[in-house]
């Protein structure tokens, strides 16, 4: 399906096109200029840019540590795993696939990052099978460091869902190697709670 076709059926979707049964089989809706106008901001922002080529870095398969922190008086906890990471739905966004244990169990994991042109934003989101939500983070590039830095709030279940503000680190420290870090604030205090450290598989 082209691009056209698909902001198309996205302005239809949203009521702006009447997609009615008087229209000939095959031929397109005739349009206002107001709704060629949506059309053409629809395919301006649904197109990849420098931003999704530059995240495509981030594709492969990957081995992984992960080092955790219950508190900050408890020694940490460490893992190993694997992640594989894939480009899906035309280059626009990444998803990982994530598999490892927690607390001697299995645990896996699906994630997508990717770069909003509407909004000019990075975005993350984590789902997995410690929890029932889904996890959404919004965040910039530091092209000095290469580095992501992603925030958002998570709901936490010890604490009847108050929201917990996260932030969340991605270093690309080279091709091969990526250091993911997340802290949490508490009483007003930020701390390190997990780190994961990805190593590109030959």
């Amino acid at each position: 399906m082209k691009i056209a076709q698909v902001s198309l059926l996205t302005l239809a979707l949203m009521g702006a096109v009447p997609l009615v049964a008087k229209e000939k089989a095959g031929s397109a809706p005739q349009l206002t200029a107001d709704q060629q106008a949506m059309m053409r901001a629809w395919e301006k922002a649904s197109q990849p840019g420098e931003q999704h080529k530059q995240l495509a870095a981030m594709v492969g398969k990957w081995t992984t540590k992960q080092t955790m922190w219950m508190g900050p008086d408890t020694p940490p906890m460490t893992e190993t795993g694997s992640a594989t990471n894939t480009l899906v739905l035309g280059g626009r966004h990444i998803r990982q696939d994530f598999r490892s244990s927690w607390m001697g169990q299995p645990f896996e994991g699906v994630g997508y990052t990717g770069y909003d042109n509407v909004t000019g934003k990075y975005y993350s989101s984590w789902m997995d099978s410690g929890s029932t939500g889904v996890f959404v983070s919004n965040g910039d590039y530091d092209p000095a460091t290469r580095t992501y830095t992603f925030v958002g709030e998570m709901a936490d279940p010890n604490a009847k869902g108050a929201k917990v503000p996260v932030r969340q680190v991605v270093r690309m420290v080279d091709n091969d190697h990526e250091v993911f870090e997340m802290y949490e604030t508490r009483g007003g205090k930020e701390s390190r709670t997990m780190q994961i450290e990805y190593t590109r598989q030959k």
